[in-house]
């Protein structure tokens, strides 16, 4: 009889615990300035809330990403090769598998610059912030290399996670770039709204043939028009939310198209030409987007999407 109460307060002290908050509190006021702003001038004051981030030694990079990027089971999440569940033909340990030498997919894993360092000559501090630095697949991170990110028509390669190397098909850029799979071109979008806000002093002198350019819009027409929608088609996950606050406690800034992502509408999108006045959403976004059973799941089993 003892045994079974215990059995019933663990079970409901586990689905209490899937009622709580996963992710901390935004500071309070943190994105007051914001109030009434719209496009550049919109951008331009998130700019003044994110910028000279506390960044890390690109060293400590290895040791930062066992918080930012565990998947259950201290398990390396890996964009390259994993897909929305978490799930691969093969994982990554975090200590163990660190990229030296490889010679195929599997082999190991290192520290990605989503936008590649070449854009922006490797110049601090853009080179040790952990918003846009995943861990990856070695060789896949290689076959990537300095590409655009981008649609694929004619396909030259393609990785066992379905990650994809070829003919770019969006606008009128037709080089050869790097599709991610479907359940992470949101993440990889809002990773680069988030890099030409926060350094939109900087991009101007960046060379690329996506992000960079004038300080506001920040990136070419062809990629603008491809990230919105992949940040509409791939809406913030689990993954991500835990993933800016990880990183928030690291570097002391955040990425506010994770916190509210429909700030990209106001900045970027349909709503440029609208004052941000959203605050009853803003309060109650992160609340209600999802549900207590995907928190459960989280909570219990490491369920990250």
């Amino acid at each position: 009889m003892i045994k079974q109460r215990i059995k019933i307060l663990f079970a409901i002290s586990i689905i209490l615990i899937s009622f709580s908050p996963l992710f901390g509190q935004i500071p309070e006021n943190y994105y007051a300035s914001i109030k009434g702003k719209k496009g550049a001038e919109l951008k331009t004051a998130l700019f003044e809330i994110i910028k000279d981030p506390q960044v890390i030694s690109y060293s400590k990079i290895w040791t930062a990403f066992e918080s930012t990027d565990a998947q259950r089971r201290d398990r390396v999440w890996d964009m390259y090769s994993m897909n929305a569940a978490g799930k691969a033909d093969y994982y990554f340990a975090f200590k163990s598998n660190r990229c030296g030498r490889y010679k195929k997919e599997g082999d190991c894993y290192n520290r990605e610059h989503s936008v590649p360092r070449s854009w922006f000559y490797d110049k601090y501090p853009m080179n040790c912030d952990l918003f846009h630095i995943y861990p990856t697949d070695g060789y896949v991170n290689n076959r990537r290399g300095n590409l655009p990110l981008g649609e694929v028509g004619i396909t030259y390669w393609i990785s066992t996670n379905g990650s994809k190397v070829g003919q770019n098909t969006t606008g009128e850029f037709t080089s050869t770039v790097f599709e991610p799979i479907d359940d992470f071109k949101g993440d990889f979008a809002r990773t680069y709204f988030y890099m030409a806000t926060a350094y939109e002093d900087k991009i101007p002198s960046w060379q690329s043939e996506q992000i960079g350019g004038e300080t506001y819009p920040g990136f070419t027409k062809w990629s603008l028009d491809m990230l919105l929608r992949w940040h509409k088609e791939d809406p913030v996950s689990l993954k991500e939310v835990r993933r800016n606050e990880a990183v928030y406690k690291i570097q002391k800034n955040r990425n506010p198209f994770i916190d509210y992502p429909q700030l990209v509408e106001y900045v970027w999108g349909e709503n440029t030409q609208k004052a941000f006045n959203n605050e009853k959403t803003m309060d109650s976004y992160l609340k209600v987007e999802y549900s207590p059973f995907e928190r459960f799941l989280n909570k219990v089993f490491g369920y990250m999407r």
